[in-house]
């Protein structure tokens, strides 16, 4: 019998969830293939190591942009790989549940459909990315009032307001993670002439990275290339500079939020001043963020307990209750 699937089809990162085992597969979404042959040589954390050191006929490309499908046939080799990987066969085709952003178009939610499908699903169902969130941070969503999710992914950022099991107010946005970390790129090419790859800036934002001062700051120091003599070099970045870098991220981020809370009905919004704000997913756990959307909003706002596993987990628990939660379906 084969066991039904959750899948976290994020930008940065896939995550998978098995009925009855939890979470067996968490790989970043990329894929390495050879142009000349069209093999795939690579994927998850092993092609995710290539970004940026392969020949010219060798790609590590993440078939995921913005929270959408930018090459359906390569997403679709990636999911097979998911599926086999979690022990998915053609004798055994599961049915699986996708966690996908709410404001992706109905063209983009058939391709995600009729990838899973083509890729061994005998069935596929899609779940809003704030809904799983709410579900697996343990929200009472069925309740009578308010609870408010802020989910940053790679390519997205999403708020929702959720009272009864349905969405009330929705804001979504194509920007998330990677943006930063383009920001970051294009402030240290702007400001010292110097080149740095897509990992480098995603390791000087984990390392430095915040958008809110603390005292405990510290500086780092950065290796590229520079620009004018093609030589590597080094400069010493501080923490005040990767938060002007992208501070028109944290702007569009907190409008964002700020305007979802314009559209909750003020009862609901009554509630969330008790109840607080959710933060989930990867670039929520940018430092400091919880402390400038709560200086922006005057809400409480809270980072959830495992904010990476969060969205995967609320779809999981779709998959155990899977005639009891369908209504949550899109």
């Amino acid at each position: 019998m084969a066991r039904d699937l959750a899948i976290d089809l994020g930008t940065a990162n896939t995550l998978v969830y098995a009925r009855g085992r939890g979470i067996v597969l968490n790989e970043p979404s990329v894929i390495a293939l050879n142009t000349k042959t069209g093999e795939v040589l690579a994927m998850g954390h092993e092609a995710w190591q290539m970004i940026g050191r392969t020949p010219g006929y060798i790609q590590a490309v993440r078939p995921l942009r913005k929270g959408a499908i930018t090459d359906f046939e390569v997403t679709q080799r990636m999911i097979r790989l998911l599926l086999n990987r979690a022990g998915v066969s053609r004798l055994n085709r599961p049915r699986v549940v996708i966690c996908v952003p709410s404001a992706i178009t109905e063209v983009e939610r058939r391709a995600v459909t009729e990838a899973a499908r083509r890729a061994g699903a005998a069935d596929a169902q899609l779940i809003g990315q704030p809904m799983a969130a709410a579900i697996g941070a343990g929200l009472p969503i069925n309740e009578p009032f308010g609870n408010m999710v802020v989910d940053v992914g790679g390519g997205t950022s999403e708020t929702a307001v959720i009272s009864l099991g349905g969405i009330v107010a929705l804001r979504a946005i194509r920007l998330g993670s990677f943006d930063i970390d383009h920001s970051i790129q294009a402030y240290i090419k702007r400001e010292y002439g110097i080149a740095v790859g897509e990992r480098t800036a995603e390791d000087i934002k984990v390392a430095i990275g915040s958008a809110w001062p603390s005292p405990d700051e510290v500086k780092a120091e950065v290796r590229g290339r520079d620009l004018m003599s093609g030589l590597p070099k080094t400069v010493i970045l501080s923490p005040g500079e990767v938060r002007a870098a992208i501070e028109d991220q944290m702007s569009s981020l907190c409008d964002s939020v700020v305007s979802c809370l314009g559209q909750a009905p003020p009862e609901l919004a009554q509630d969330l001043i008790h109840h607080g704000i959710h933060l989930v997913g990867g670039g929520g756990m940018l430092r400091g963020l919880n402390q400038r959307l709560a200086e922006e909003t005057n809400v409480p706002v809270r980072l959830v307990d495992a904010p990476l596993e969060c969205v995967v987990l609320g779809a999981g628990r779709c998959i155990e209750a899977y005639d009891d939660l369908k209504t949550m379906f899109m």
